[in-house]
């Protein structure tokens, strides 16, 4: 027969272990969750939600502002002040006869406004960004988006571009863009030419 010193041995298999944790009847909190009195998972679905509801209602603002029934074609969002950007639009615009895109700097409220939009932060200029009614799209994503929009033979060289896998093609549009300044300069005028 087995004394109580045994059975409780058998049963409490070590001191500093809590009871509830060696029976497995608890999982373990992290250490940070512990100090708050909260599950992470529960406040990473809360600030979901509450960030959803924020996305939508700038969303919501911006559709009765930029896309109404009568207009739902694309926005180009551009480096007002950068050459390059500039003479991008020039060039969109020329191979871009039925006038499918609408533009606006990046710098401008309206810019700032479907930056937020888009998920990115209203003084983020680092990249070009498509916004369509339903999506927004950045660096390559929307270099090829817009091409799409435009005459023969841009539509089949987006295609043919996408084979290339996409951190390559971010990889080689973030070196461009980050020497942008650099190797074409800014706008004498520090403002946009084109609207």
């Amino acid at each position: 027969m087995a004394t109580a010193a045994q059975c409780s041995s058998w049963y409490y298999t070590s001191p500093t272990l809590p009871l509830h944790r060696r029976h497995g009847l608890l999982r373990r909190q992290p250490p940070q969750a512990a100090r708050r009195g909260q599950w992470p998972r529960l406040q990473v679905a809360a600030a979901a939600a509450g960030g959803t509801r924020a996305e939508d209602s700038i969303k919501a603002a911006t559709d009765a502002e930029f896309f109404q029934p009568s207009d739902t074609r694309p926005i180009m969002l551009f480096d007002g002040v950068c050459n390059l950007c500039n003479g991008g639009v020039r060039f969109v615009r020329e191979h871009d006869p039925n006038r499918s895109i609408r533009y606006m700097p990046l710098q401008s409220e309206s810019g700032r406004k479907l930056l937020q939009r888009s998920g990115r932060s209203p003084d983020d200029i680092s990249s070009v960004v498509l916004v369509e009614k339903d999506r927004s799209y950045i660096k390559s994503e929307a270099v090829l988006r817009i091409m799409e929009y435009l005459n023969l033979p841009f539509p089949q060289l987006a295609i043919f571009f996408k084979f290339v896998p996409l951190f390559l093609r971010d990889f080689a549009y973030d070196n461009v863009a980050n020497n942008r300044y650099i190797v074409f300069g800014r706008s004498e005028t520090e403002a946009c030419e084109i609207l």
